[in-house]
């Protein structure tokens, strides 16, 4: 006798779920705020006539302007080239297991920290006040050679002990961090295999350490180029000193600023495009960066994506 098999349930019926999009209200608000806000800002830089935009290209391109820009450049390259050899010293000291020398690297850095550049400069300049003169010999004994303060540090000297000394007291703090970073069993293996302690830092911990240090550096030396401007209230010729000049015979005040804005800006740009380049060097074999357009090169916006299996 055949027996009849069991009739196979009923599948229950699925309706389709709706999907409805999230709706971002607040998203579209703040964007036509923003929008409206810089449609007035444009319409009020083109139609403000005190702005004065014909001053600002008569003086752009002018002699005194680029002279300004010419001295600003160099006082940036020079005194990041004493802060990025004074850190990575004072950082090597600060890591030392002697006792003197991290004790001496740990005082500077507290020092030239805490005192304002702006104090650092004026005191530079007028060192000659405190020192007359300023000589080599054996100390607690007789000077063999002798120099005037004055002609020694002159305004240039005194703007790139100002800012180099300072800056490096914050380049050690970065090249520290840096050398951190690195698994301590990376020095601990080169040891073994009979590597000094500057080979194991030139050849294994400084290579990897650049990607960390880079960044920061970077925004370092953006800053040192606004921070040059300070150098006005020793009188070296600088761009804020050469736009100063000007205005005060003049009397175009904004313009002149402007035209110094601008420069700041264009000159920031460029640093924050060499930057990224930099970044995306150092941190090849960790990360691949998807290559950024025009605004993220210049803005630092960009997506960094982790390698993936």
């Amino acid at each position: 006798m055949v027996q009849a098999s069991a009739p196979a349930p009923e599948q229950p019926t699925t309706e389709p779920i709706e999907a409805v999009p999230v709706r971002h209200t607040g998203r579209w608000i703040a964007a036509a705020v923003f929008v409206v806000l810089a449609a007035q800002l444009v319409h009020t830089l083109f139609t403000n006539p005190r702005f004065h935009w014909d001053t600002v290209g008569q003086y752009l391109f002018s002699a005194p302007i680029m002279a300004g820009l010419r001295n600003t450049l160099l006082l940036t390259a020079l005194a990041m080239l004493i802060a990025v050899v004074g850190g990575l010293l004072l950082a090597v000291m600060r890591l030392s297991p002697n006792p003197v020398l991290s004790s001496v690297s740990s005082t500077y850095i507290w020092f030239f920290r805490g005192v304002p550049p702006i104090t650092q400069l004026i005191f530079w300049n007028f060192l000659a006040a405190l020192f007359p003169t300023l000589g080599l010999g054996i100390p607690f004994g007789p000077e063999f050679v002798t120099f005037d303060t004055n002609k020694l540090i002159v305004q240039f000297t005194a703007c790139l002990l100002g800012l180099g000394l300072y800056e490096a007291a914050y380049m050690a703090e970065i090249v520290r961090g840096g050398i951190l970073s690195i698994d301590p069993g990376q020095t601990e293996a080169a040891g073994a295999l009979g590597m000094s302690r500057v080979q194991t830092l030139r050849r294994i911990v400084l290579p990897q350490a650049m990607r960390v240090i880079i960044p920061p550096t970077g925004n370092e030396t953006i800053s040192m180029l606004k921070t040059t401007s300070l150098v006005v209230v020793i009188g070296y010729y600088e761009l804020q000193t050469a736009a100063q000049t000007i205005y005060s015979r003049n009397l175009q005040t904004i313009p002149l600023l402007l035209v110094v804005a601008l420069w700041y800006l264009v000159l920031t740009s460029i640093l924050t495009v060499g930057q990224s380049y930099l970044e995306r060097y150092y941190g090849r074999g960790t990360t691949r960066t998807e290559t950024p357009g025009l605004p993220s090169r210049l803005f630092g916006i960009g997506r960094t994506k982790g390698d993936r299996a």
